[in-house]
């Protein structure tokens, strides 16, 4: 088969199935975004991996802020849907949360990619997320996982100290997002590494009996 009749039927595939090139496309520029930042990122470096234009990604997805947004959407749609998948409405409380901790936990560990991107947007002030309506619309759902469960921890005595959802969601992100987003620097200053399994099963055990605790225990003053 000749450059040209392989280059035809590539062009074919693509006319014949565009959700399969619109996450070709999403799957490298992923990689792009990750690698260099929204800023350093090349649309024409896009075309040429995935083989296609820069007009056929704009038509897709409008602007270089538009495939950006849209590996975000992807990125945050992954989590979300996976928390949904949880099955928690139907644990006792204290299960359901550290399930939905531990899961929040391996989600992070297993997809740097999406700690990078997290990174990347924070340094950019949120400024394309915020323009987002999928985004804030797509991120109550999470909210609302933690108040069923904290709200039936509360009717059956498993949990006594009353703290806000997204507070709480805060906490369990932070958790998690640390020891992906900062494992470079801080093995290096406490020679640790942090992607070894007994580092990683010992910490989520860790993150887990932690914020199991905070809520347990009555909430105090501080001086």
């Amino acid at each position: 088969m000749t450059k040209a009749q392989a280059a035809k039927i590539e062009r074919l595939t693509r006319k014949n199935d565009p959700d399969a090139t619109k996450e070709n496309i999403l799957k490298i520029a992923t990689e792009e975004f990750v690698a260099a930042g929204f800023s350093g990122a090349r649309v024409d470096e896009i075309a040429e991996r995935t083989k296609t234009s820069k007009r056929m990604i704009y038509y897709y997805f409008g602007s270089k802020e538009g495939l950006y947004l849209a590996v975000l959407e992807q990125a945050y749609t992954k989590i979300r849907t996976l928390e949904s998948e949880l099955d928690l409405e139907n644990m006792p409380p204290v299960q359901a949360m550290a399930q939905l901790i531990a899961s929040t936990f391996d989600h992070d560990d297993q997809n740097p990619d999406f700690v990078r991107l997290v990174s990347i947007e924070n340094i950019h002030r949120a400024e394309h997320m915020k323009r987002s309506v999928v985004l804030s619309q797509m991120n109550i759902a999470i909210i609302d996982i933690i108040t069923g469960i904290l709200e039936r921890g509360y009717a059956d005595g498993s949990f006594t100290r009353r703290v806000d959802p997204v507070d709480l969601h805060m906490m369990i992100s932070a958790q998690c997002f640390f020891r992906v987003s900062n494992r470079h620097t801080f093995g290096a200053i406490f020679e640790r590494d942090l992607s070894s399994e007994m580092l990683k099963t010992r910490h989520k055990s860790l993150i887990v009996d932690a914020i199991l605790a905070f809520l347990r225990h009555p909430s105090f003053e501080l001086a």
